[in-house]
């Protein structure tokens, strides 16, 4: 029986069940075949020596009335053949013709153990009587002419019943002892197939274990070995691939900390010039009527640009916050209502038709009222840039958090953009080679949410256009 075919009998059993009851059966098999053997060619034996045994005393008690006299033979004389042959333990019958003497029910006796006696030969066949195996013998006596003194048979026909219950008691002995040998091996395969499941269960478990703990991050987890068989080669192996993975994260982890580095250190040493290249542009902008068209459209393109850079500066220096942990939450009480107001004012989003709101008043949290805002400017900013108004922005409150929906008119997000859209510069459309965002909004914003202990999800709109939702708690400080 193949792995495939032993695993579809046993759909979803352990390892430990399956390598026990495989000994189990095995053992089973093996018994049944040996003993059921044994048992049968013991039994054969038995029945054949008991029978060989019948026959030949048989002879020796036919010995005593042979040969027949030449003369037909009397009841009387049926008789005293049937007291010769016949003991206390068994039972005869003498047939010669229409005569017969004995005390053996013919109806016992076949018509194929007929035939062969009437052929002169000795014939026997086990019957049932009451449910009791017995052995029936039959054969002819012998018949001596008085001139040729030449033998042959003479037509009476002689059958014994003979008892078999020493036999009997010989193979019910054999039976018990093919059941308790049985019994035995399938205990002792049992006992053999924990000690093999312990064994080779043993350093399974082991090394589960040390994958998990390998897979929840410690990369110092090893296998002690044992032994040199086929499991402690798979040891040898996973302790091979855990130093080998914890050389590659750490040269991964090294290398992400010197890219965080040197994104900080960039964009801290761009703030100083961009600040001051947003000074010019600024004073610039304010005298672009008095330049020349050409001049005009150049200012303010790179007043533009400048402002561009320098958002994605901050966003640059806002993740690095995020990924060195040093990110932290400036707690206020505040009347949530109010402070998305102000965002969407600051930013000329309220009064233009693109953006509607429903904001109860009388929500109040405590959370980071920086952190809500940028939460907020950046899931509107983009509904405006990637959907299409109106853009729709609804707070309410639930189960002790407040609740941010912001949904647009747009085609809504592709099925393979929703698991990356919260991802670092991730693009939908390939083909854009840049965009006014950063590509850090979104990103930012989730960060955002998570460290106030909530959640940013995205989604499609059955009617159409995406949906953004943030869940925070209403006091961000209960749970740190």
């Amino acid at each position: 029986m193949t792995t495939k075919a032993i695993r579809r009998l046993w759909p979803g059993w352990g390892l430990r069940t399956r390598l026990l009851l495989a000994f189990v059966l095995l053992s089973v098999v093996t018994t049944i075949a040996v003993a059921g053997v044994g048992y049968r060619t013991s039994r054969n034996t038995i029945l054949k020596n008991s029978q060989d045994n019948a026959v030949l005393e048989l002879s020796s008690r036919l010995q005593l009335v042979y040969p027949v006299p030449t003369s037909t033979p009397s009841q009387a004389g049926l008789q005293n053949v049937a007291g010769e042959i016949a003991d206390h333990d068994s039972s005869a019958l003498v047939t010669a013709g229409n005569l017969s003497a004995g005390d053996l029910d013919p109806s016992l006796i076949s018509q194929e153990l007929r035939d062969y006696v009437a052929r002169g030969t000795f014939a026997w066949q086990r019957v049932d009587v009451g449910g009791e195996t017995r052995l029936l013998i039959g054969t002819q006596l012998l018949l001596t002419t008085e001139r040729s003194h030449v033998t042959r048979p003479s037509g009476i026909e002689v059958f014994v019943l003979q008892p078999l219950t020493a036999e009997s008691e010989s193979i019910a002995e054999l039976a018990r002892s093919a059941w308790l040998t049985g019994a035995g091996g399938v205990v002792l395969a049992l006992l053999l197939a924990l000690a093999a499941a312990r064994s080779v269960l043993g350093p399974v478990r082991e090394l589960r274990r040390a994958a998990v703990r390998l897979g929840e991050g410690d990369l110092d987890t090893r296998l002690t070995i044992h032994g040199t068989d086929e499991l402690a080669e798979v040891g040898k192996t996973f302790n091979a691939t855990a130093e080998s993975l914890r050389h590659h994260v750490g040269e991964l982890e090294r290398m992400e900390s010197d890219a965080r580095r040197f994104v900080a250190d960039v964009s801290h040493e761009l703030r100083t010039p961009l600040a001051a290249m947003t000074a010019v542009t600024d004073v610039l902008e304010s005298e672009v009527a008095g330049l020349p068209e050409i001049a005009g459209r150049a200012v303010r393109l790179v007043s533009q640009e400048t402002h561009n850079l320098t958002r994605l500066v901050n966003d640059l220096i806002e993740v690095t916050r995020f990924d060195s942990g040093s990110a932290s939450l400036a707690l206020d009480e505040v009347d949530v209502a109010e402070a998305v107001g102000a965002t969407l004012r600051a930013r000329g989003w309220l009064g233009v038709g693109e953006v509607t709101t429903d904001l109860p008043p009388g929500v109040r949290a405590r959370l980071d009222p920086r952190r809500l805002d940028v939460i907020v400017a950046n899931l509107v900013g983009n509904a405006l840039r990637h959907g299409a108004p109106p853009v729709r922005l609804r707070l309410s409150t639930a189960a002790g958090s407040l609740m941010i929906e912001v949904t647009d008119e747009g085609p809504g997000l592709k099925e393979e953009v929703l698991p990356h859209v919260f991802d670092r510069f991730y693009k939908a459309d390939t083909a854009r080679s840049r965009s006014e965002g950063s590509g850090l909004g979104l990103a930012i914003a989730w960060e955002n949410a998570r460290l106030h202990g909530g959640t940013l999800t995205a989604a499609n709109r059955p009617q159409g256009g995406a949906i953004f939702t943030v869940r925070l708690p209403l006091d961000a400080g209960s749970g740190s």
